[in-house]
């Protein structure tokens, strides 16, 4: 009834969306791929909210479409092809649930496209892994302002890691958002440090994103009561408020027949808290906190209390199931909701049986934005997407309710937050807004660099070498320069 009402509502509004401007023309690896899991379908996450937050999400919905309808104008001149790059299903699986109007050619995979009034939506799904995304869009870019109407690219998601490349303002390829008529005062609500990853040197904002990554260290519950006598939050954060305090629980963890998590699980705590960007005057520089994370890995490693598990293998991923040793994992809600087999028998979540606290830094981890291309040929569209995609109130909130996503709107989670009817129930009904509104507000973005993707995977690679006792520090280190300057030619290693 949802679907349809907004489809009733808006089938109108895209041939009158909002005022009309002239296109804008100019010239992963597992853990870059697992960060944008968030579209991956799981049918717990709809079950996250209570359902008079559901039915409150609802009826905003059709009141966002209706005024979205009212105050639209003639988009008439336009392209008739929507074509979106992507590299996995999560931006598909968001409109064709949210959007208004949006009328899917399958239900069963949003990928397949569909229609927006007459406009025809198509997406262009391109995985990550070995840089294939990048690489298309390195092709596609560049010549789409003089690319036929139904091919040119109106829309392509980036993530934070190599956002820079595509948002640079020499680069050209993302159009700014004030070309679209995107106002500061759209974007008022969002976390800055979304806005900081996309915007260029000169200041202006090239992308917008629904997600705020704010992360934090997910507790096993039972073992937090087999190890620490109790998984209540206050307590267990306690235990991992800081390394040294963290390192001491790993300790209690293993002598009582577990292990802490992962030594890859840590490491984007350890690296977005750098005091400097990884490549300085041309140069790569390895972070005081990215070799102190070499340094403790190593330690617990050694003793048993961590494992060094490959995110996204097998073997990692056996925590999220019952009767395995692994204590915690770290991450933000999209890997809580979507990634821990939550809607399987068996499963840790499926019962609630996972907890949710800061632990030792604040961090996040993943997102995506959405950007517009220049030369696309459908700007009040893409407009009208990226406001209500990224900035509408009432879509916000219908997807943090359904899909539990932590969404970038700081009054939807603030109200969320002080909701007692709201409760995560792989969590065990805890309600993480508050602590993930709060992290989303401390991201600091101030060291990324377009180096960050190549230099984040390439050093984790190296020392899982040295952590399985198959290389030394320096002989990894000396791997991790070698890849990085086959990859990145420019800079110096030495």
């Amino acid at each position: 009834m949802k679907k349809r009402m907004r489809t009733l509502l808006s089938l109108a509004m895209v041939a009158a969306l909002v005022v009309p401007m002239a296109a804008c023309g100019s010239s992963s690896t597992a853990s870059s791929s697992a960060a944008s899991s968030s579209g991956s379908s799981a049918s717990s996450a709809s079950t996250s909210a209570s359902s008079g937050a559901a039915e409150e999400t609802t009826a905003a919905s059709s009141s966002s479409a209706a005024e979205a309808t009212s105050s639209s104008a003639d988009a008439s001149g336009e392209g008739t092809v929507l074509n979106i790059q992507c590299w996995n299903d999560e931006f598909a699986n968001r409109l064709a649930a949210h959007y208004p109007g949006f009328e899917a050619a399958d239900p069963n995979d949003a990928t397949k496209g569909g229609k927006i009034g007459d406009v025809t939506v198509k997406f262009t799904v391109t995985p990550s892994d070995d840089n294939a995304y990048q690489n298309n869009l390195d092709t596609v870019l560049p010549q789409n302002a003089d690319a036929s109407a139904d091919k040119k690219v109106d829309i392509f998601l980036v993530e934070a890691d190599y956002a820079l490349k595509y948002i640079d303002a020499d680069a050209d390829v993302a159009m700014k958002l004030s070309d679209l008529g995107i106002t500061d005062d759209d974007l008022s609500k969002q976390y800055q440090y979304t806005k900081d990853v996309v915007t260029d040197a000169n200041g202006d904002i090239r992308g917008s994103s629904w997600q705020a990554c704010s992360a934090g260290l997910i507790f096993n519950r039972d073992i937090a009561k087999k190890v620490l006598g109790t998984d209540d939050l206050d307590a267990v954060q306690d235990a991992v408020s800081s390394w040294d305090k963290f390192n001491e629980t790993a300790k209690k963890v293993k002598d009582a027949g577990y292990q802490m998590c992962s030594a890859m699980d840590t490491y984007r705590v350890y690296s977005n808290n750098v005091s400097g960007p990884w490549v300085q005057d041309g140069k790569v520089v390895v972070d005081d906190n990215i070799k102190a994370w070499a340094d403790d890995s190593k330690a617990l490693v050694d003793a048993g209390e961590e494992n060094s598990y490959e995110l996204w293998s097998d073997d990692w991923s056996k925590g999220f199931f019952k009767d395995t040793p692994v204590f915690c994992y770290f991450g933000p809600a999209w890997l809580i909701n979507f990634s821990m087999h939550s809607d399987e028998d068996g499963s840790v979540g499926k019962d609630g049986g996972w907890g949710l606290v800061t632990g030792p830094q604040g961090f996040y981890w993943g997102g995506t934005w959405i950007c517009a291309a220049n030369g696309t040929d459908n700007p009040t569209l893409v407009k009208d997407i990226i406001l209500n995609m990224t900035t509408n109130d009432d879509i916000m909130k219908e997807i943090a309710v359904d899909d539990s996503d932590c969404v970038n709107n700081k009054t939807v989670l603030d109200a969320l937050a002080s909701d007692e009817s709201f409760g995560n129930p792989i969590l065990g009904g805890q309600n993480p807004y508050a602590m993930l509104s709060a992290g989303a507000e401390k991201v600091d973005m101030s060291n990324i660099s377009i180096y960050d993707q190549g230099c984040n995977e390439e050093f984790q690679t190296a020392m899982k070498n040295y952590f399985d006792g198959n290389a030394s520090y320096d002989d990894a280190l000396a791997q991790f320069k070698s890849a990085i300057q086959e990859k990145y030619p420019d800079v110096s290693v030495d």
